[in-house]
């Protein structure tokens, strides 16, 4: 089983643990603005080859602990009733392919969380802020060891208590370094990840 399979099993078997002798009908989380928002996700990055030119195969384990903070009441009365968060996201990624490279980013997050079905909550988020990697000039798509990473995704987090929550989501990632050095191609990959949120 990869390592970050295990890690994200872990944190979906402590999740039930946590939630042991909480009923179903107890579990109405109550999110104002100001609540917090700390969580640790995880995830398997697998490569897309956009053009041509995109010939190295990255791929590997992300880990990404977050900070958020929420600054709306929930907004809206039908299905797009929702609030939004915002907050900053570290993220750390190991490339194993071609080799075994690392990379380090911290990135300002937003995210707007729909509130309608109460403790099963969908949400959309994006990110983006610097980001640092040791493959500068080891792979034709990257020229420089300082960058940026931009990601957009989505997900559900599953209320298992009102302040626990188990998320699920996908990401489209992209680290490229904005033209400040050449050439600048860029990497861009999937990033399907699972976690926890506790909420204070």
């Amino acid at each position: 089983m990869p390592f970050s399979l295990r890690i994200i099993t872990t944190f979906v078997l402590g999740f039930l643990m946590t939630a042991t002798g909480v009923h179903a009908a107890d579990v109405r989380p109550t999110i104002t603005v100001g609540t917090q928002e700390v969580g640790l996700s995880a995830g398997y990055m697998l490569p897309h080859r956009l053009t041509q030119d995109h010939t190295t195969k990255q791929e590997g384990p992300a880990f990404m602990p977050s900070w958020m903070i929420t600054i709306t009441d929930p907004m809206g009365d039908q299905w797009y009733r929702g609030q939004v968060s915002v907050g900053a996201e570290m993220v750390y990624i190991q490339f194993q392919e071609p080799f075994l490279t690392h990379g380090l980013g911290f990135t300002p997050k937003i995210k707007y969380s729909f509130t309608a079905l109460d403790r099963i909550r969908p949400y959309a988020e994006f990110a983006g802020g610097p980001f640092w990697t040791d493959l500068a000039g080891k792979i034709p798509e990257e020229s420089s060891w300082f960058n940026f990473v931009l990601t957009a995704g989505f997900g559900v987090s599953y209320f298992l208590t009102d302040r626990a929550a188990l998320n699920v989501g996908y990401r489209f990632h992209h680290i490229s370094n904005a033209g400040t050095s050449y050439p600048n191609i860029g990497l861009n990959a999937s990033l399907p990840f699972g976690g926890f949120s506790f909420f204070f």
